[in-house]
């Protein structure tokens, strides 16, 4: 591998820590960032990732191009998972807020690396074993439905075994220590929660690295594509954060919509060898499914008496909190006269 295969990716981990560096210091530095904040920084990083495949098309092709979107739609879509994770992690630890932004940014950063590692590993095992695309085919099916089932279903910290090796070394305190992993109290070294959440966060991370890169192996082998796809997949999920109890609120089938995008990009990749389907057809579909799921939760929500009830319950289950009813969001009423 000589020195001009590395400069495109070397020249894209530069750019992401300049991005990284931006939304660290830039979004909500020190504060609570407000939903419309949120959505104005969402809509942003969409907006710069979806236009990064025009600099894809000038120096490769239209194939390269929507190969890219195609990677980032679908692992955008997974990213969502990684955050409620995240989120369910914060609440059974306790993380106060003005915390969660930095353990999001060591968690965003671990992911890049993981799913790095993930996607050489990957691109290796296919060159050198073809049968490995059909065990991702499957593994991709196995996630669909893990995902139907429900993402908190998957998530118990007392049963992280990163979490079980750190308490078998280390005291933990019992309280938070500002931004501190570990404090010296007397001559006994204690990890404090926010380091076993840290660590819980890791875990996550590996899982959902394997999990979520055979999606991409079902649309291109192009490592330098899959690995541009993820890393602006994850960029801003910080922004988006703030938007996720809206958007499950509102998105009633997003579950369902995510495992059917998965298990028809299995599908895809199961008859390869004997149909092919070009890079516009795939993102033509997994583009028509997420605006159909949209669409049924839109649907589903206008006929159901029972809707609002409904959004409030599945934004607790996410956000593993009590929500306000719509009653209770709206303004007070200034007494007239």
């Amino acid at each position: 591998m000589d020195v001009a295969s590395l400069a495109p990716t070397g020249a894209l981990i530069v750019v992401v820590l300049f991005l990284l560096w931006v939304d660290l210091h830039f979004f909500a530095r020190g504060r609570d960032p407000s939903l419309r904040e949120g959505a104005i920084w969402s809509l942003g990083w969409l907006v710069l990732s979806l236009l990064v495949a025009v600099p894809v098309l000038l120096l490769g092709d239209g194939e390269d191009a929507v190969l890219y979107s195609t990677v980032y739609l679908i692992e955008r879509s997974l990213s969502l998972d990684n955050l409620f994770v995240f989120i369910l992690l914060f609440s059974y630890f306790g993380v106060p807020t003005e915390l969660r932004a930095r353990l999001l940014f060591s968690g965003i950063v671990a992911a890049l690396a993981l799913r790095g590692l993930a996607i050489l590993g990957g691109v290796a095992l296919i060159e050198r074993f073809h049968f490995v695309i059909y065990l991702l085919g499957v593994a991709l099916l196995v996630l669909a439905y893990r995902i139907l089932k429900g993402v908190e279903e998957n998530v118990d910290p007392e049963k992280n075994f990163m979490v079980r090796i750190v308490r078998r070394f280390y005291p933990v305190t019992d309280d938070f220590r500002g931004r501190h992993w570990f404090v010296k109290e007397g001559s006994q070294r204690y990890a404090t929660p926010l380091f076993l959440c840290l660590t819980a966060i890791i875990v996550a991370d590996i899982a959902f690295a394997i999990d979520s890169i055979p999606a991409a192996f079902a649309i291109t082998r192009d490592s330098f594509l899959i690995f541009m796809g993820n890393v602006f997949a994850l960029l801003g999920l910080r922004a988006l954060f703030v938007l996720v109890d809206g958007l499950i609120t509102r998105f009633r089938y997003l579950d369902e919509t995510i495992a059917i995008v998965l298990a028809t990009v299995a599908v895809k990749l199961l008859i390869e060898d004997f149909v092919k389907i070009g890079p516009l057809p795939s993102l033509g579909i997994v583009a028509v499914l997420f605006a159909g799921g949209i669409a049924a939760s839109l649907w589903a929500d206008s006929r159901d008496p029972d809707a609002a009830e409904k959004r409030r319950e599945r934004s607790e289950k996410t956000s593993g909190r009590p929500a306000e009813s719509e009653e209770e969001q709206a303004p007070e009423k200034e007494p007239v006269g």
